[in-house]
Protein backbone atom coordinates (compact mmCIF):
# COMPACT_ATOMS: atom_id res chain seq x y z
CA UNK A 1 0.00 0.00 0.00
CA UNK A 2 1.02 3.85 -0.30
CA UNK A 3 -0.17 7.17 0.67
CA UNK A 4 -1.21 10.08 -1.08
CA UNK A 5 1.14 12.75 -0.98
CA UNK A 6 -0.49 15.26 -3.24
CA UNK A 7 -3.52 15.63 -5.89
CA UNK A 8 -4.81 18.31 -7.99
CA UNK A 9 -4.25 19.85 -11.28
CA UNK A 10 -0.64 20.82 -12.38
CA UNK A 11 0.88 23.97 -14.49
CA UNK A 12 0.25 21.89 -17.83
CA UNK A 13 -4.09 21.69 -16.61
CA UNK A 14 -3.47 18.18 -16.05
CA UNK A 15 -4.46 16.24 -12.67
CA UNK A 16 -1.64 14.57 -11.18
CA UNK A 17 -1.36 12.23 -8.21
CA UNK A 18 1.77 11.94 -6.04
CA UNK A 19 1.60 8.84 -3.93
CA UNK A 20 4.48 7.90 -1.28
CA UNK A 21 5.79 4.39 -1.54
CA UNK A 22 8.73 2.21 -1.43
CA UNK A 23 8.16 -1.45 -2.83
CA UNK A 24 6.33 -0.73 -6.30
CA UNK A 25 9.21 1.42 -6.80
CA UNK A 26 11.92 -0.85 -7.41
CA UNK A 27 13.05 -1.14 -11.12
CA UNK A 28 10.08 1.29 -11.97
CA UNK A 29 10.45 3.51 -15.02
CA UNK A 30 8.68 6.50 -16.89
CA UNK A 31 5.77 5.46 -18.09
CA UNK A 32 5.86 2.16 -16.21
CA UNK A 33 2.02 0.71 -15.40
CA UNK A 34 0.71 1.08 -11.74
CA UNK A 35 -2.36 0.33 -10.47
CA UNK A 36 -3.42 3.15 -7.87
CA UNK A 37 -7.39 1.26 -6.37
CA UNK A 38 -7.79 -1.25 -9.02
CA UNK A 39 -7.24 1.82 -11.50
CA UNK A 40 -4.16 1.27 -13.98
CA UNK A 41 -2.15 4.16 -14.38
CA UNK A 42 1.47 5.27 -16.14
CA UNK A 43 4.41 7.03 -14.25
CA UNK A 44 4.83 10.27 -15.45
CA UNK A 45 7.45 11.11 -12.65
CA UNK A 46 9.17 9.19 -9.83
CA UNK A 47 12.13 9.79 -6.80
CA UNK A 48 13.52 6.77 -5.48
CA UNK A 49 15.17 8.38 -2.92
CA UNK A 50 12.37 10.03 -1.71
CA UNK A 51 10.17 6.75 -2.45
CA UNK A 52 7.36 8.60 -4.25
CA UNK A 53 6.09 8.30 -7.72
CA UNK A 54 3.69 10.68 -9.50
CA UNK A 55 0.72 9.65 -12.27
CA UNK A 56 -1.52 11.58 -14.36
CA UNK A 57 -5.57 11.29 -14.45
CA UNK A 58 -6.96 11.60 -17.54
CA UNK A 59 -10.82 13.57 -17.10
CA UNK A 60 -12.35 10.01 -18.26
CA UNK A 61 -10.74 8.41 -14.70
CA UNK A 62 -11.67 11.63 -13.07
CA UNK A 63 -15.48 10.84 -13.90
CA UNK A 64 -15.41 6.76 -13.68
CA UNK A 65 -13.62 6.35 -10.78
CA UNK A 66 -13.18 7.26 -6.77
CA UNK A 67 -9.81 8.45 -7.20
CA UNK A 68 -11.15 12.41 -7.03
CA UNK A 69 -12.14 11.85 -3.61
CA UNK A 70 -8.77 10.84 -2.41
CA UNK A 71 -6.80 13.52 0.00
CA UNK A 72 -3.49 13.81 0.97
CA UNK A 73 -2.99 11.08 3.64
CA UNK A 74 -5.37 8.41 2.20
CA UNK A 75 -3.97 4.91 2.25
CA UNK A 76 -4.07 3.49 -1.16
CA UNK A 77 -3.87 -0.21 -2.82
CA UNK A 78 -1.15 -0.43 -5.20
CA UNK A 79 -0.20 -3.02 -7.85
CA UNK A 80 2.53 -3.54 -10.57
CA UNK A 81 2.03 -4.95 -13.77
CA UNK A 82 2.14 -8.71 -14.31
CA UNK A 83 5.74 -9.86 -15.17
CA UNK A 84 5.83 -13.18 -17.48
CA UNK A 85 8.07 -15.14 -15.13
CA UNK A 86 5.15 -14.20 -12.25
CA UNK A 87 3.93 -17.76 -11.47
CA UNK A 88 0.00 -17.52 -12.00
CA UNK A 89 -2.12 -19.99 -9.32
CA UNK A 90 -5.76 -20.08 -10.09
CA UNK A 91 -7.22 -17.11 -11.21
CA UNK A 92 -4.96 -14.05 -12.41
CA UNK A 93 -5.54 -10.36 -12.39
CA UNK A 94 -3.38 -8.11 -15.25
CA UNK A 95 -1.26 -6.61 -12.38
CA UNK A 96 -0.72 -9.41 -10.21
CA UNK A 97 -0.53 -8.82 -6.68
CA UNK A 98 -1.33 -5.97 -4.67
CA UNK A 99 1.75 -4.71 -2.80
CA UNK A 100 1.93 -4.54 1.01
CA UNK A 101 3.78 -2.82 3.42
CA UNK A 102 7.11 -4.11 3.44
CA UNK A 103 6.50 -6.64 0.86
CA UNK A 104 4.38 -7.95 -1.94
CA UNK A 105 1.51 -9.55 -0.46
CA UNK A 106 0.81 -12.67 -3.35
CA UNK A 107 -2.04 -14.52 -2.88
CA UNK A 108 -4.68 -11.81 -2.07
CA UNK A 109 -5.07 -11.17 -5.50
CA UNK A 110 -3.56 -13.83 -7.78
CA UNK A 111 -4.14 -17.59 -5.60
CA UNK A 112 -7.66 -16.75 -4.12
CA UNK A 113 -8.74 -19.59 -6.19
CA UNK A 114 -6.99 -22.36 -6.83
CA UNK A 115 -9.52 -23.66 -9.63
CA UNK A 116 -11.60 -21.02 -11.09
CA UNK A 117 -10.08 -19.25 -13.99
CA UNK A 118 -10.83 -15.20 -14.10
CA UNK A 119 -9.62 -11.85 -15.64
CA UNK A 120 -9.36 -8.81 -14.25
CA UNK A 121 -7.95 -5.99 -16.34
CA UNK A 122 -6.81 -2.72 -13.68
CA UNK A 123 -9.59 -0.56 -16.08
CA UNK A 124 -12.23 0.62 -13.83
CA UNK A 125 -15.76 -0.03 -14.65
CA UNK A 126 -16.99 2.12 -12.48
CA UNK A 127 -17.87 3.01 -8.60
CA UNK A 128 -20.12 1.69 -5.98
CA UNK A 129 -21.02 2.67 -2.36
CA UNK A 130 -19.90 0.79 1.30
CA UNK A 131 -23.58 0.79 2.70
CA UNK A 132 -22.18 -2.13 5.71
CA UNK A 133 -19.21 -3.30 7.70
CA UNK A 134 -20.05 -5.78 9.77
CA UNK A 135 -17.78 -7.76 11.51
CA UNK A 136 -17.72 -12.04 12.36
CA UNK A 137 -14.94 -13.29 14.63
CA UNK A 138 -12.05 -12.07 12.72
CA UNK A 139 -13.70 -11.54 9.48
CA UNK A 140 -15.16 -8.93 7.83
CA UNK A 141 -18.76 -8.32 5.84
CA UNK A 142 -18.70 -5.46 3.51
CA UNK A 143 -21.55 -4.87 1.27
CA UNK A 144 -21.65 -2.51 -1.59
CA UNK A 145 -24.36 -0.61 -3.43
CA UNK A 146 -23.44 0.20 -7.14
CA UNK A 147 -25.87 0.86 -10.40
CA UNK A 148 -27.75 -1.84 -12.36
CA UNK A 149 -25.55 -1.22 -15.43
CA UNK A 150 -22.87 -2.99 -13.30
CA UNK A 151 -25.40 -4.92 -10.81
CA UNK A 152 -26.12 -7.18 -13.93
CA UNK A 153 -22.73 -8.55 -14.37
CA UNK A 154 -22.45 -9.43 -10.40
CA UNK A 155 -23.24 -13.23 -9.63
CA UNK A 156 -23.22 -14.91 -6.39
CA UNK A 157 -19.90 -16.71 -6.27
CA UNK A 158 -18.27 -14.98 -8.87
CA UNK A 159 -15.76 -12.32 -8.93
CA UNK A 160 -15.21 -8.42 -8.58
CA UNK A 161 -12.34 -6.43 -8.27
CA UNK A 162 -12.97 -3.54 -5.02
CA UNK A 163 -10.03 -1.41 -4.99
CA UNK A 164 -7.84 -3.47 -6.73
CA UNK A 165 -8.83 -6.05 -4.68
CA UNK A 166 -9.84 -9.30 -6.48
CA UNK A 167 -12.75 -10.90 -4.44
CA UNK A 168 -15.25 -13.39 -4.54
CA UNK A 169 -18.85 -11.74 -4.55
CA UNK A 170 -21.13 -13.99 -1.97
CA UNK A 171 -24.36 -12.63 -2.44
CA UNK A 172 -26.02 -10.37 -4.52
CA UNK A 173 -29.03 -8.44 -3.50
CA UNK A 174 -31.18 -7.26 -6.63
CA UNK A 175 -33.18 -5.10 -5.04
CA UNK A 176 -31.76 -3.28 -2.90
CA UNK A 177 -28.84 -2.59 -6.06
CA UNK A 178 -26.00 -4.29 -3.79
CA UNK A 179 -23.67 -7.12 -3.26
CA UNK A 180 -21.44 -8.62 -0.75
CA UNK A 181 -18.25 -10.44 0.03
CA UNK A 182 -16.48 -11.53 3.17
CA UNK A 183 -12.37 -10.37 4.31
CA UNK A 184 -10.58 -12.67 6.03
CA UNK A 185 -7.92 -11.22 8.68
CA UNK A 186 -5.07 -11.97 6.51
CA UNK A 187 -6.58 -9.88 3.69
CA UNK A 188 -7.64 -7.10 6.13
CA UNK A 189 -4.05 -6.55 7.11
CA UNK A 190 -3.32 -6.05 3.76
CA UNK A 191 -5.79 -3.72 1.57
CA UNK A 192 -7.42 -0.62 1.62
CA UNK A 193 -11.05 -1.53 2.03
CA UNK A 194 -11.11 -1.93 6.34
CA UNK A 195 -9.73 1.50 6.62
CA UNK A 196 -12.94 3.07 4.34
CA UNK A 197 -15.88 4.11 5.95
CA UNK A 198 -19.84 3.69 5.21
CA UNK A 199 -20.52 5.90 2.54
CA UNK A 200 -17.63 5.97 0.60
CA UNK A 201 -17.04 5.03 -2.93
CA UNK A 202 -15.05 2.28 -3.89
CA UNK A 203 -13.55 1.59 -8.20
CA UNK A 204 -15.34 -1.70 -9.26
CA UNK A 205 -13.81 -3.78 -12.29
CA UNK A 206 -16.31 -6.76 -13.34
CA UNK A 207 -15.47 -10.10 -14.75
CA UNK A 208 -14.83 -9.09 -17.98
CA UNK A 209 -16.27 -12.77 -19.62
CA UNK A 210 -19.80 -11.37 -18.82
CA UNK A 211 -19.02 -8.25 -21.06
CA UNK A 212 -17.88 -10.26 -23.55
CA UNK A 213 -21.03 -12.52 -24.17
CA UNK A 214 -23.41 -9.50 -23.58
CA UNK A 215 -21.31 -7.82 -26.50
CA UNK A 216 -21.81 -11.08 -28.64
CA UNK A 217 -25.47 -11.82 -27.80
CA UNK A 218 -26.77 -7.98 -28.53
CA UNK A 219 -24.95 -7.50 -32.26
CA UNK A 220 -25.90 -10.47 -33.95
CA UNK A 221 -22.72 -11.57 -34.64
CA UNK A 222 -23.70 -15.48 -33.59
CA UNK A 223 -26.81 -15.57 -35.97
CA UNK A 224 -24.08 -15.25 -38.73
CA UNK A 225 -23.65 -18.93 -37.37
CA UNK A 226 -26.78 -20.49 -38.08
Amino acid sequence: MGKVKQLGYGVNGGFDLKIGAKTVLEDVKLGDSIAVNGTCLTVTEFNAELSEFTVGLAPETLRKTSLVELEPGSVVNLERALLPSTRMGGHFVQLAWIEGIGGKVKGVVSLMSEMGMREMEGHVDGTGEIVSLDPENDSLWVRVKTSPDLLKYIVPKGFITVDGTSLTVVNVFDDELCFNFMLVSYTQQNVVIPLKKVGQKVNLEVDILGKYVERLLSSGFLESFK
